[in-house]
């Protein structure tokens, strides 16, 4: 006698595409309210320095390379800021679905995890880079004509127009450097702490110990996170390519690590 055997064969479940986890994120991103205010707060305290600046700058004259640094420094002097709104936007951007569980149903939609990290990756950087250049270029066509006013001409040539997308492309990278710090921490407020401290309160310190005469300290100044990012766009001691290249190690380290520990903890 023989008996058969069914056998139930589960289907396949259906999986989230590359272009729809990106699609999650972006509606994810700009439906909260943070969002919102954070890009718009760039925008803004960007556009008010650079009037500011450019309002109160003096009437000397000033060769074509002086002015060309001049117009430089007014365009994207409000990055200052902005790094500091990107970075808190950065670990928000985690630890919000952290604070109200949301994080569960990511998680479950993609149980592989690291696609959803690498999808809120690409969509903050892509977002933060598009409002960072809303905010220079902006700036800088508010400030010219009152630089003209000063006797100072600001050249749109090929070498400006780099400068103000390499501050652009730091903004980005800050949001996703911070994407992974408060993906590591899983905490609004140790997220924010911590990636604040590194932009922030670092190379203040570091600055302030140099006078102890530290000669280990003044070499490690350049390789700071805020310090490199600043070189993107103003030069200094390195190429700028070379201080992108330290922005981009950063970046990778603290996206890097937040991968690793999503994957291994649970939610």
């Amino acid at each position: 006698m023989s008996a058969a055997t069914a056998v139930y064969t589960k289907p396949n479940a259906p999986r989230l595409s590359t272009g729809g986890l990106i699609r999650s994120e972006w509606i994810k991103l700009r439906s909260v309210r943070s969002t919102v205010w954070s890009f718009a707060i760039v925008i803004a305290a960007s556009a008010t320095i650079a009037v500011g600046l450019s309002s109160t700058a003096s009437d000397i004259p000033r060769t074509v390379s002086e002015q060309a640094t001049e117009a430089l420094w007014v365009a994207t002097f409000g990055v200052n800021i902005g790094q500091l709104v990107m970075a808190a936007l950065g670990v928000l951007v985690i630890s919000g679905e952290y604070g109200t569980g949301m994080i569960r149903s990511t998680l479950t939609a993609v149980p592989k995890r690291t696609p959803a990290l690498a999808a809120k990756a690409v969509v903050l950087f892509a977002a933060s880079f598009a409002v960072g250049a809303i905010a220079t270029f902006g700036s800088s066509l508010i400030s010219a004509p009152i630089l003209a006013g000063r006797g100072i001409t600001v050249q749109f040539d090929g070498a400006f127009v780099r400068d103000l997308l390499m501050a652009a492309l730091y903004l980005a990278f800050t949001s996703v450097f911070a994407l992974g710090i408060g993906t590591v921490l899983r905490s609004s407020a140790g997220g924010l702490a911590a990636a604040l401290g590194i932009v922030l309160l670092l190379p203040f310190l570091v600055f302030q110990l140099e006078f102890a005469g530290a000669q280990w300290l003044r070499d490690s100044s350049p390789y700071l996170f805020s310090n490199a990012g600043a070189g993107m766009y103003t030069g200094g001691q390195f190429e700028q390519w070379q201080f992108t290249l330290i922005v981009v190690a950063w970046t990778a380290v603290s996206l890097g690590l937040g991968a690793l520990l999503l994957k291994r903890r649970d939610a």
